[in-house]
C-alpha cells in the first residue's frame, strides 16, 4: 500500500454517500432478538427500576407487544418467566409442568404471531428457591440430575410450541442430552441455541432483579459452572463441545466485555454465533443516556455495530424494539 501523500485514508470518509459505500458492517432488523419478561395475570405491567424502559408484562400484553415486534420485522423473541416465589422449590419442579407460565406464554405467542420465532431459556434458576441453575445437594450442583430436569423442561417448552431451546445452565453434556431427548420425543425440528460461552459475570444483576432470582441467590454465586471471566481458550473448548453435541447456534454472554471471544468463536467454528447484550450492559448505557451523559440512540447503535464487527450474526438486546423503529425510520 502506498504511503502518504499518495494514500489519504480520509478521502473515503469525506462524504456521507462515500462512507455508506465503503461501510464494512451494517445492522438490520434481521440481526435483532428481543428478550422479554412475562408475569402472571391480565393487563399487568411492571416497570423494572434497574432496567430503564423495560417492563414485565402479563401474557396478554406480551402478545400485543409481540405483534408490534412482528410488524417491525424482528425475527425472534426470547421469553423469560417471572415466577411467584411461593411456587418455587428446591428442585425447580415447576419447570417441567406443561401448564407453567412460560409454556402458556409460548402457546399464546405462537397462536397470535406464528411468524415470530420464540426462544425459551432452559435452566432452573427462575424456578428454584435457591436461585441456582441446577439441582443442589449439600451445597453442590449435581450435573447429571440437573440434566435430567433440563430434558424434562425442554420437552414441555418444545411441546408448547417453542421454536428454539436455549440451555443457559452450563452443565457438562446438557446439549447432547437435550438433543437426544427431543429427538426421541419426535421434536427433532426444534433448534438448540446453546449458551456455549456463558461467563460468571457481574453484569447480570438487573436481569436477576427482573426475574426475582437475585434475592433467592443471596450471597451465593455460580462460579462452579459458569466460566471464569479471565479465560478465553476455555470458551473455545466449551463451544466445540456444544457444536459436537448438536447445537444449531451458539451464544457468547455477556456481549461487549467479551467481543474478543465472539471473534474467536466465529473464526474457529463458522457457526451461527449470537451475542447477548446483557442487562448490565443495557442498563449502563440507558442509565447514562437518561442522565444526559450519553446520546442513547447513538451509543446503542454503535454497540450493535461492534457486535457485528466482532462476528455476531444476531444480538439479543432489550433495545430491540427501539432499534427496529430507528432502522425502519
Amino acid at each position: 500500500m502506498p504511503q502518504y501523500p499518495q494514500t489519504r485514508m480520509r478521502r473515503n470518509r469525506q462524504t456521507d454517500w462515500s462512507r455508506r459505500l465503503v461501510r464494512e458492517n451494517r445492522l438490520s432488523v434481521d440481526d435483532l432478538i428481543w428478550p422479554c419478561f412475562v408475569i402472571e395475570g391480565t393487563k399487568q405491567y411492571e416497570p423494572i427500576p434497574s432496567m430503564p424502559g423495560v417492563q414485565r408484562k402479563s401474557i396478554d400484553l406480551l402478545v400485543e407487544a409481540a405483534k408490534e415486534a412482528a410488524d417491525l420485522g424482528i425475527p425472534a423473541m426470547a421469553v423469560f418467566p417471572v415466577i411467584d416465589p411461593e411456587l418455587k422449590d428446591e428442585d425447580g419442579s415447576l419447570a417441567a409442568d406443561p401448564d407453567n407460565l412460560i409454556c402458556r406464554a409460548v402457546q399464546a405467542l405462537k397462536t397470535a404471531v406464528p411468524e415470530v420465532g420464540v426462544i425459551c431459556d432452559v435452566a432452573l434458576d427462575p424456578f428454584t428457591s435457591h436461585g441456582q441453575d441446577g439441582i443442589v445437594r449439600k451445597g453442590e450442583i449435581l450435573n447429571e440430575a440437573t440434566i435430567e430436569a433440563l430434558c424434562a423442561q425442554s420437552t414441555v417448552q418444545a411441546q408448547a410450541g417453542c421454536d428454539v431451546i436455549a440451555p443457559s445452565d452450563m452443565m457438562d453434556g446438557r446439549v447432547g442430552a437435550i438433543r437426544s431427548h427431543l429427538d426421541a420425543q419426535g421434536l427433532s425440528e426444534v433448534q438448540i441455541l446453546s449458551y456455549a460461552a456463558k461467563y460468571a459475570s457481574a453484569f447480570y444483576g438487573p436481569f436477576r432483579d427482573a426475574v426475582g432470582s437475585k434475592s433467592a441467590l443471596g450471597a451465593a454465586d455460580k462460579r462452579t459452572y459458569q466460566q471464569d471471566p479471565a479465560n478465553g481458550d476455555e470458551a473455545l473448548r466449551e463451544v466445540g463441545l456444544d457444536v459436537d453435541e448438536g447445537a444449531d447456534m451458539v451464544m457468547v454472554k455477556p456481549g461487549m466485555p467479551y467481543l474478543d471471544v465472539i471473534w474467536r468463536v466465529k473464526e474457529r467454528y463458522q457457526m451461527p454465533t449470537f451475542a447477548y447484550q446483557v442487562s448490565g450492559e443495557y442498563s449502563m448505557l440507558m442509565g447514562a443516556a437518561k442522565r444526559g451523559w450519553l446520546d442513547g440512540d447513538a451509543v446503542m447503535m454503535e454497540s450493535m455495530l461492534s457486535f457485528k464487527r466482532a462476528g455476531a450474526d444476531a444480538v439479543l438486546t432489550y433495545a430491540a424494539l427501539e432499534l427496529a423503529r430507528r432502522l425502519q425510520a
